[in-house]
């Protein structure tokens, strides 16, 4: 019997690891098996799709007999995975990254590869490599052909679509499956491109250092906390590894139909960047003192507007593409069989009126904290005056709020709230610009919509905001007024609120994000950030060791790396929906620091 990363896999949880270099990603599981991967980028085509169908999807790892213990960690402090294989007849690890580095004052070299560095630890190691590349969504039978020193894959339609496997093993043997003694050190090297250069194993290992390097000096520059500061610099990590260099989008998630709930159709693709999203994992990275990740999200946001006309959408394309048609993938049979599998989403034409809120928040701390040259501050300043606009029209009309409820439109709370944390920073800005004109009036504006909630949202019988100005229900989101400043946490109505949100939606130490009806039926999985937000709203009105309870235990709910995704089982804590997911490890960061309270010494601490 054996071990096969890639038959007998029990996905009873998303155990994987995430390698990336800010251009793409892949997801390795904890056998060591590359299960998803897209090259060049985040949103291409699957080289690698396993995770979406066992049987077709495509897969590259290791075979081991099942004497073979295996386990995982991620080097200390880097986005490098290391999966070790050990048994009686000997021990191996593979290292896995994906190349980033600095080359100039502000180039970086982030090529389309994955590299597995095989390193022996003791005896005589064997395994047996299965390479099974399925292009594009796994939707075209693969060739392969061994060329020169590559393994050239391709599509059978199309020789052109194709990827390159390099190796200091014998090609046949690795193409074949064949059995692999490991005796010193070895390499797979899986490129989008065929290589220029000659290499060998001093230049994996030279590339190996590098990138460990680079991700060693991206950690150091973070703020350190007291507690929590492992859990923060993972997150942080996650982060960094999903926004895209060139254009400086962060994509909502690395994956694409991962269910909020097995067998059920709630299943979407995250390679895209939500605006809201974004601008939370920006203000995020902020408060941790990575400044220049804020400013290329600055710089993506820039590029959004063509010209004063132009108008915002909720979520862009990585390259800020507008249109993100959305198709379904009926080959696929999706995670656990949960179909449909899709691609593109459609919600890019949703209007969800919230999500202005935080874009402007983030653009009031770049004007505060690092403004650039004149040019640079008059270019951000049209960007604001577009954006007050876009609320001033449209803060008054129902949206589909923060959750993308698909069919219905209404007067969200949380839409309304964050329509005024827009206007507040709006005059804010102004003010720091000696706006006087625009900084009173967007003042006024900002006043009128907070009576609004007040008279509209607030429901005097049940003592508390509601979802939605024409409902009684609960929602997640309301726990976000104290932290964008609509109430102050002494505030005794959003006391009250956080109470009533906690006892309406808090299930089995976990948090609905609403419990009502909506497109698809009722939500019957917990949305991972929701939580987050309860543990932090408690924290702010003194509930502090019931807080610090339930995230405690939160974050046992991590999976082996403590990378969390969207969802979270009630029952079985399962991990769910996309993953990683950057909602969750940004609220993770945020939550944690919160509850450190008190930023990190400089004692050492043994990697």
């Amino acid at each position: 019997m054996v071990h096969d990363a890639f038959t007998d896999y029990p996905m009873r949880n998303l155990n994987y690891g995430i390698i990336g270099n800010c251009r793409s990603a892949a997801l390795v599981s904890d056998k060591g098996s590359i299960d998803w991967c897209c090259l060049p980028d985040f949103d291409s085509p699957s080289v690698f799709a396993k995770i979406l169908d066992e049987n077709i999807g495509g897969y590259f790892g290791f075979e081991v007999d099942d004497q073979y213990v295996i386990s995982q960690k991620y080097f200390y402090r880097t986005n490098i995975l290391r999966t070790e294989f050990r048994s009686d007849k000997g021990a191996f690890e593979v290292i896995d990254f994906m190349p980033r580095y600095k080359t100039g004052e502000n180039e970086y070299y982030d090529p389309a590869e994955v590299y597995r560095y095989l390193r022996p630890l003791s005896g005589s190691p064997v395994f047996r490599v299965r390479y099974l590349p399925a292009l594009n969504y796994a939707g075209e039978e693969v060739v392969h052909e061994i060329e020169d020193n590559y393994i050239r894959s391709y599509s059978k339609l199309n020789k052109h679509d194709c990827v390159y496997l390099y190796s200091s093993m014998d090609l046949q043997n690795v193409l074949n499956g064949d059995e692999i003694m490991l005796d010193h050190q070895q390499y797979l090297l899986l490129s989008y491109n065929q290589k220029l250069i000659d290499i060998d194993i001093y230049r994996v290992y030279l590339e190996y250092q590098r990138t460990k390097v680079y991700w060693l000096n991206w950690t150091n520059r973070s703020k350190k906390f007291d507690r929590y500061n492992e859990e923060i610099v993972r997150s942080m990590l996650v982060l960094k590894a999903m926004s895209f260099d060139e254009t400086g989008a962060v994509l909502a998630a690395l994956t694409t139909s991962i269910p909020e709930t097995i067998g059920e159709v709630r299943n979407w693709d995250y390679r895209f960047c939500w605006l809201r999203d974004a601008s939370m994992s920006m203000d995020t990275l902020l408060k941790m003192g990575h400044y220049n990740a804020a400013k290329r999200f600055l710089n993506y946001i820039k590029g959004i507007i063509q010209s004063k006309q132009d108008s915002f959408q909720i979520m862009y394309g990585i390259r800020r593409e507008r249109e993100l048609t959305e198709i379904i993938l009926p080959h696929l049979t999706g995670f656990e069989n949960s179909k449909p599998v899709r691609i593109g989403n459609a919600a890019y034409s949703q209007k969800q009126n919230d999500v202005f809120g935080y874009v402007l928040n983030v653009i009031y701390k770049y004007f505060k904290f690092f403004p650039g040259p004149l040019d640079e501050i008059e270019d951000m300043w049209e960007i604001v005056r577009n954006i007050i606009r876009t609320v001033s029209n449209h803060w008054k009309e129902p949206d589909q709020g923060i959750w993308e409820i698909r069919n219905e439109v209404n007067h969200y709370v949380i839409s309304k709230v964050m329509s005024w944390v827009a206007m507040d920073r709006g005059a804010k800005i102004a003010g720091l610009l000696n706006k006087k004109y625009y900084a009173s009036l967007w003042r006024d504006i900002a006043n009128q919509m907070k009576a609004d909630v007040f008279q509209n949202g607030w429901n005097e019988d049940l003592q508390t905001f509601t979802q939605a100005y024409s409902n009684s229900d609960m929602d997640a989101s309301l726990l976000l007024m104290e932290e964008y400043g609509f109430l102050p946490a002494d505030d005794e109505r959003y006391r009250k609120t956080v109470f009533a949100v906690k006892k309406e939606l808090f299930h089995n130490g976990l948090m609905y994000r609403y419990v009502n009806h909506d497109d698809f039926g009722n939500p019957t999985s917990s949305f991972t950030i929701c939580t987050f937000w309860l543990v932090q709203a408690l924290f702010r009105i003194g509930e502090k060791e019931e807080a610090r309870s339930i995230f405690d235990d939160l974050l046992s709910y991590g999976n082996h790396l403590g990378l969390f995704s969207e969802d979270l089982d009630f029952s079985t804590k399962r991990l769910l929906g996309n993953f990683p997911q950057a909602y969750s490890h940004l609220a993770l960061i945020n939550t944690a620091a919160l509850l450190s309270e008190k930023k990190y010494s400089s004692k050492f601490v043994r990697p």
